[in-house]
C-alpha cells in the first residue's frame, strides 16, 4: 500500500465506526466486498485481514486504512480488540468565493504503528459517542478528519526519527508519567503497553536519555517525593509507604535506606534538626 493523498479532488467524509473484541480464539474476519475506505486501530491482539491484493497483519499499537476493495477477508484466526471507522470518498465542493480556505492534503502510508496510539483511539471513542448523541453529519466529519490528521502528524513524528518515534518525547511523556502515578506501583511492563512500545525498547531509550534504568528513577522519584513529605508533614512512615505505592513497610524502609543512606526516621530527625539550627 502505497502513500495515500486524502485531499484534491475529493476528501473522506464520516459514513460508520464502532469497537470490536473477537469473541474467542476461533474468531476470523468475514468476507465481504468493501465499498468505501475502512481504518482499522488494533488495541488488542493481531488482527490478520486482506484485501484483493495483499495480507496484512496488524499488531496492537498499528493501524491500517484500507482502500475499497472487491475482495476483504480474514485469512487467520485471532483473538483481537479494534476500533474501526468507515468512511466514504466526496467529491470537494466548489469554492464559493476568493476566500475559502484551502486545506493541507492529509498523507499517509495506509499503515504503520502509532507513537501515541491512545491519542487515536480517544478520538475514535469520542467520534462513537458524537455520533450516537448528535448525529451531526459535519462535527462527525470533523473528528473523523481529526483522527486521519493525529495519525497523519505521529506517522511524520515516526518516520522522523527513523522508525522508532520522537524518542525525546517519549522520554518526557515517560517521565510525567512516573510523576503523575508516583503513589501506583509502577511497572516497566505496564508504561510500555501503555505507549504502545515493548519493554526492552522503552528502558533502553530510557537508559539513553537519563543514565539510568526507569526502575531505579522510578525509586529515586518515590524516595524524593518521601523525603519531601518526611521534612514537611507529620505523616507517619507507613501513612508515606503506603501512599507511594509500597505495600510492606519494611519494604520501603530498606529502599529509603538504600537511597539515602538513612532510615526515614533518621532522615526526619536530622532534617528537622537542620531547620531548627537554620530558624
Amino acid at each position: 500500500m502505497g502513500t495515500m493523498f486524502l485531499k484534491g479532488g475529493g476528501a473522506l467524509g464520516y459514513e460508520c465506526c464502532g469497537s470490536f473484541r473477537a469473541p474467542g480464539e476461533e474468531w476470523i474476519h468475514l468476507t465481504r466486498h468493501l465499498t468505501n475506505y475502512e481504518l482499522l486501530v488494533v488495541t488488542e491482539g493481531t488482527l490478520y485481514i486482506a484485501d484483493a491484493r495483499k495480507q496484512y497483519e496488524v499488531h496492537e499499537g498499528e493501524y491500517l486504512l484500507m482502500e475499497p476493495t472487491p475482495l476483504q477477508h480474514g485469512y487467520r484466526k485471532s483473538r483481537c480488540a479494534f476500533d474501526w471507522l468507515h468512511l466514504e470518498m466526496r467529491m470537494s465542493k466548489t469554492a464559493a468565493g476568493p476566500e475559502t480556505l484551502e486545506t493541507d492534503p492529509i498523507v499517509l502510508s495506509g499503515c504503520g504503528r502509532l507513537v501515541y496510539p491512545e491519542r487515536v483511539v480517544n478520538l475514535l471513542k469520542q467520534l462513537q459517542e458524537s455520533s450516537r448523541a448528535y448525529r451531526n453529519t459535519e462535527l462527525n466529519d470533523c473528528l473523523s478528519e481529526a483522527v486521519l490528521r493525529e495519525i497523519s502528524c505521529q506517522e511524520s513524528i515516526y518516520q522522523g526519527a527513523g522508525g522508532h518515534g520522537s524518542s525525546i518525547g517519549i522520554f518526557d511523556d515517560v517521565v510525567d508519567f512516573i510523576h503523575y502515578n508516583i503513589g501506583e506501583n509502577i511497572r516497566v511492563s505496564d508504561m510500555a503497553a501503555h505507549f504502545g512500545y515493548n519493554s526492552k525498547y522503552l528502558t533502553a531509550m530510557f537508559k539513553k536519555h537519563s543514565g539510568v534504568t526507569i526502575k531505579k528513577y522510578i525509586l529515586q522519584a518515590k524516595m524524593e517525593s518521601a523525603m519531601a513529605e518526611l521534612a514537611d508533614t507529620s505523616h507517619s512512615v507507613s501513612q508515606i509507604a503506603y501512599g507511594l505505592g509500597f505495600q510492606d513497610v519494611h519494604n520501603f524502609t530498606n529502599a529509603f535506606k538504600k537511597v539515602v543512606r538513612l532510615s526515614p526516621s533518621q532522615y526526619r530527625e536530622k532534617y528537622s534538626e537542620k531547620r531548627i539550627e537554620n530558624a
